[in-house]
């Protein structure tokens, strides 16, 4: 049974998948929008949204937060990204399905802030 096992594995591991995750949150804060398989986007979409959150307080704890999970270009970037969505109380992040994939049929999908 798989009771209180949260996650997709990505045939990975851990390293591997917390490399990918962070990857995906970088990219998003810096392009704003990406197009990424559905799953990698359901799973990178609570990252973001954690960081977003604490970036919204603006002070020394969550910078140095910020600085363990992202470069410094996307954490200048998130700085912005918090002000802008300061009376926001949740949901920065839009998930929008696409068709299949052409050479493996993956189902795919944008996610891009709101």
């Amino acid at each position: 049974m798989k009771h209180k096992k949260k996650g997709r594995k990505f045939g990975r591991k851990r390293d591997q998948r917390q490399a990918l995750l962070k990857g995906l949150a970088a990219n998003l804060i810096l392009m704003g929008k990406i197009t990424t398989t559905e799953a990698k986007a359901k799973e990178v979409r609570p990252v973001v949204e954690k960081l977003i959150t604490k970036s919204k307080k603006q002070n020394l704890v969550s910078i140095r937060y910020l600085a363990k999970y992202l470069p410094v270009k996307a954490r200048k970037k998130i700085m912005e990204l918090g002000q802008r969505y300061q009376e926001r109380q949740g949901g920065y992040t839009r998930i929008i399905k696409l068709g299949p994939r052409k050479r493996d049929s993956a189902k795919m999908a944008i996610i891009e802030f709101v």
